[in-house]
């Protein structure tokens, strides 16, 4: 069995090269990115929760349970 160091240490010099050449965005960009996906995310979960109610009343008004 060969000595793993070797690879482990050649894969973690690559990771961190290729980390130098990724482009981060700025604070201001990831603000703003973070606010639409938190609005997005509110909106989604206030239309599937209320998509939820209206079904949950048509079931209950079709079945009786009323």
């Amino acid at each position: 069995m060969s000595n793993p160091i070797p690879k482990i240490r050649e894969f973690l010099t690559e990771v961190w090269v290729e980390l130098k050449k990724s482009a981060w965005p700025t604070r201001s960009e990831l603000v703003d990115s973070t606010l639409v996906v938190l609005v997005t995310v509110i909106v989604l979960g206030l239309f599937v929760w209320s998509a939820d109610m209206v079904f949950s009343w048509m079931i209950r008004w079709l079945t009786g349970a009323v």
